[in-house]
């Protein structure tokens, strides 16, 4: 890299996106091979693969890297990485698919990758499941997606030659090295990275803030791939991101940019996941709060924090930078956490999801000490057009 951005994780970014020539021949070729239908996650996973914000990655992992992942959050060759990426197929289709070529397609049956499948292996969805995702329940989303799979997966390199196309954010929408690029541009060396996949409250602002007077900027990076159905709409959200930049942060110190990546739920593991892939996207830090990637009471408040021990900084790379759960206090007249704040929770505005909803769909604003007016309007204007 010839910025001065922290290195991709693995040393360079991968390229699995053909253009040009290359496309159109693996089009074509594509018409004859078998094919194979995706569901949204891997559909996801493609466009990451064809990025590079997987580096170093080139594909669905075989055997090998699956099984360490796993066991041990690492890949077979030692490389920190704590996510499965995998396809899967009926047990015939992917005995029928081993050393062949296949054309990987979409939901409407368009062909958008080939894929060289070098092997197809049997895998334990229970374990799995207890490894990643610490459940085995499948009220969990994550383990609910992983039931849901083919019997064997199919593992081997990936060749994108039909991009998703997408009609939203597109102002907002950039890869790791156009990320790179326009963090470069700004001058920046140290860059902080901001995961979410829900409207920037008081809060998150707070320790955003924190962060940033260490670093030379944020990177706000809001996850718009497949979450949960009750989880607020990435449109709606985006909103909210630009509403609180215009009025509260230094324009010149913020790069609000998508995430395309599908949400999994897993907790401690997505937060070492989502720091390792922001490197990918130039960030030489990374924010962990409360309940990082959690949903229901899987995961204990910091766990995702806690997960960061069984690794050294030097494999890691990219600095986690740790926040207790924040609040307005009413005494300090301040934000702060209960690091800094002295006073009991008699005097710390503290609101439930659940009663922010009820009160968003009441359309009562939330108290400014909690959300940003301007950002409480967009949620209640959402919740009335629901």
């Amino acid at each position: 890299m010839t910025d001065e951005l922290i290195a991709p994780h693995g040393g360079s970014l991968v390229n699995q996106l053909a253009e040009g020539a290359e496309a159109q021949k693996l089009a074509e070729l594509a018409k004859g091979l078998p094919q194979l239908k995706l569901s949204i996650r891997p559909l996801s996973d493609i466009e990451m693969l064809a990025v590079g914000a997987f580096s170093p990655q080139t594909g669905f992992m075989t055997r090998a890297d699956y099984q360490s992942v796993v066991k041990d959050m690492h890949l077979a060759g030692g490389l920190p990485w704590s996510l499965p990426v995998t396809i899967s197929a009926s047990r015939d289709e992917a005995r029928s698919f081993e050393g062949k070529q296949v054309a990987l397609a979409n939901e409407d049956g368009e062909n958008i990758a080939v894929m060289d499948v070098a092997e197809a292996y049997d895998y334990d969805k229970k374990e799995e499941a207890r490894l990643v995702y610490r459940t085995e329940e499948e009220t969990h989303p994550g383990v609910a997606a992983v039931y849901a799979q083919g019997e064997m997966l199919l593992g081997g390199p990936v060749r994108v030659f039909n991009r998703q196309k997408h009609s939203e954010f597109l102002d907002h929408r950039r890869d790791p090295k156009e990320a790179r690029a326009a963090l470069a541009e700004r001058g920046w060396k140290t860059v902080v990275g901001f995961q979410t996949r829900n409207p920037v409250h008081r809060a998150h602002e707070y320790i955003q803030k924190c962060a940033m007077e260490t670093v030379d900027g944020l990177l706000l990076h809001p996850l718009v791939g497949a979450t949960k159905g009750d989880d607020i709409p990435a449109d709606v959200r985006m909103a909210c991101y630009q509403a609180l930049i215009k009025d509260y942060y230094p324009a010149n110190r913020v790069l609000l940019s998508v995430f395309p990546a599908a949400m999994r739920y897993a907790g401690p593991r997505e937060a070492v996941f989502h720091a390792l892939v922001r490197k990918n996207y130039g960030c030489s830090h990374f924010i962990v709060g409360r309940d990082h990637a959690g949903v229901g009471s899987y995961y204990g408040t910091y766990d995702a924090q806690q997960i960061f021990r069984q690794f050294t900084p030097q494999e890691l790379g990219i600095t986690p930078m740790f926040f207790d759960n924040s609040f307005f206090c009413r005494d300090c007249d301040a934000m702060g956490t209960a690091k800094t704040c002295p006073h009991g929770e008699e005097s710390r505005v503290s609101l439930s999801g659940t009663r922010v909803r009820e009160m968003l769909v009441a359309g009562e604003e939330p108290p400014p000490e909690f959300s940003r007016p301007a950002v409480a309007r967009i949620l209640i204007d959402s919740y009335r057009g629901r």
